[in-house]
């Protein structure tokens, strides 16, 4: 009998599920693997062959109905049944089925590999090499219905890779330079003048920040339009050509760190990981997704940046005393 049933008094989404259960002519191979693919695609759980599950809150529910419909066309049969898990502990057990931890590390794998051939590639490739992660994460997102730990490290990653495509495509990014980094007195660069690119991001806005509290505490800033317009007397930060910009492996604000003896205060330091992390990418922080939301959502707002600075400098303020920083001198 081709039926669609629907169980009365629905409960919560967590606890509302459509069971679909079909059943197919042995002529059907077509038809089956149609259905095989589509379940599939739409994130559903095999409890075994010829009954799938979905959480009735999602997106999908409806595409599910259709096929259902589909099937009974095709001369199969076709329920669609409304679930209520009748405990919790039937609820995350269920839950469980749409666990997508192992998809996103399979994925990951592919990105962190991905990930070693972008210096070497061109503007063409690094674009589809960026397209073709994108719509594998975004597979992935689409049903991820109960999103977990493995979902948000995998966002974070995915942040970190597409700012690493970004870095290399944009000319205005510094690329690092060779050599080691000299030590400098703090007390020789007092009330100087200190220049970098406009449009604060994270490096910049988090080294303007630690020049500011613990290097020229009587700093001043130009943002420049351009590098090439960065005044002859000023001490120039995170772009080309810079007195203090990349240096192998080290951002801006880790060149500074290293430049002025601060690389031993732990605060600092884990600052300057979350600020590495940020910008091109590594090892992170569980505090970098919100400070980059911060940031994003503050340079929405001011578009002047010495009012960025001053917002975003209160922020890692407490991020260094959260961080648990030794002595500040």
């Amino acid at each position: 009998m081709n039926t669609t049933t629907y169980a009365a008094g629905m409960t919560s989404a967590c606890d509302s599920w459509l069971l679909l259960i079909v059943s197919l002519p042995t002529a059907g191979a077509t038809m089956r693997m149609r259905v095989w693919r589509t379940v599939k695609a739409l994130g559903c759980a095999a409890l075994r062959d010829g009954a799938y599950l979905l959480p009735a809150h999602c997106e999908q529910a409806s595409q599910l109905r259709e096929l259902a419909y589909d099937t009974r066309q095709q001369e199969g049969q076709a329920w669609l049944l409304h679930v209520q898990a009748p405990s919790a502990e039937e609820a995350m057990a269920y839950q469980a089925l749409f666990d997508r931890s192992s998809d996103y590390t399979d994925w990951l794998a592919e990105l962190a590999e991905a990930r070693k051939t972008l210096p070497t590639l061109a503007a063409a490739d690094l674009a589809r090499l960026h397209r073709r992660h994108a719509r594998a994460y975004e597979a992935i997102r689409q049903i991820d219905f109960f999103p977990s730990e493995a979902s948000i490290r995998a966002a974070a990653q995915w942040r970190d890779f597409a700012s690493a495509i970004e870095a290399i495509q944009s000319p205005g990014e510094p690329q690092p330079s060779r050599g080691s980094i000299p030590r400098r007195d703090r007390a020789q660069y007092q009330g100087r003048l200190w220049a970098t690119r406009r449009h604060l991001w994270v490096d910049r806005v988090a080294s303007a920040w630690l020049i500011q509290r613990w290097i020229d505490p009587h700093a001043r800033f130009v943002w420049l339009e351009s590098p090439a317009d960065c005044p002859s007397e000023a001490l120039g930060f995170d772009f080309d050509g810079a007195t203090f910009t990349h240096v192998g492996d080290k951002v801006s604000f880790e060149v500074l760190l290293a430049s002025f003896g601060l690389d031993d205060e732990r605060g600092l330091v884990r600052l300057g990981t979350m600020v590495h992390a940020l910008d091109v990418g590594g090892l992170t922080v569980p505090e970098a997704a919100g400070f980059e939301a911060v940031l994003a959502g503050a340079r929405k707002r001011l578009a002047d940046d010495d009012a960025l600075l001053a917002e975003v400098g209160t922020v890692l303020d407490s991020l260094y005393a959260h961080f648990g920083a030794g002595r500040k001198p």
